[in-house]
């Protein structure tokens, strides 16, 4: 009697062991499809306007370096700040996995950047400040948030600090007007205003 009740349960505990190998994920049995994340493929109309002020607030950090203003640097970083912080980023959250938190740490660096240009007193060092929140705009942020407006232009001057030391902006045109060397740089003056070229266009995917 013994023997054959040993037996029952091993034939029990068998059958049980092989549905769990087949249905828990362990063997070859059919698991469906994994759950994807849901992809957001177009931003509200507030958020894409929300880029293109910030964005107009940029190009107008641009014009001033451009003509040595650094007063209206100042003025237009504040603005710019202010307007990058209206961004509803949190619009980013129902797109695919890790999207919003690369865009906020993107937004960090940007915010990090302004803030310091706002602390400088020296036009160059506010000029490599303006730098990086190029950097940081293009590509990662524009790439991440899927940018949506219109056509832009990432641009180059191969001697910004030097000879051997170039740096990047951006334009809402293809025109070369150089934030970095301007119309009144103590060296060349006026004569490297239109110093640089396009690396880049950035437009909606």
């Amino acid at each position: 009697m013994k023997k054959v009740l040993l037996i029952a349960l091993l034939l029990i505990l068998g059958v049980i062991g092989y549905y769990w190998y087949q249905f828990s994920g362990s063997g070859g049995g059919d698991k469906g499809p994994k759950p994807q994340p849901v992809a957001l493929k177009k931003h509200s109309d507030a958020f894409n306007q929300a880029v293109t002020t910030a964005m107009n607030a940029y190009f107008e950090m641009k014009a001033a370096f451009v003509d040595a203003d650094t007063a209206r640097v100042k003025e237009n970083t504040r603005k710019f700040i202010k307007l990058m912080d209206s961004i509803p980023l949190t619009e980013l959250k129902n797109d695919t996995a890790g999207i919003y938190e690369t865009a906020y740490s993107d937004y960090g660096n940007i915010k990090s950047n302004a803030e310091s240009l706002l602390a400088q007193k020296n036009i160059l060092e506010m000029r490599k400040d303006f730098g990086m929140i190029s950097e940081n705009l293009y590509p990662s942020f524009f790439n991440t948030i899927n940018y949506e407006g219109e056509k832009m232009y990432w641009q180059n001057c191969p001697m910004a600090f030097g000879d051997d030391k170039g740096a990047n902006w951006i334009s809402s045109t293809v025109d070369i007007i150089n934030p970095y060397l301007g119309k009144n740089h103590p060296e060349f003056k006026g004569s490297m205003l239109h110093c640089g070229e396009i690396k880049d266009t950035i437009k909606a995917q």
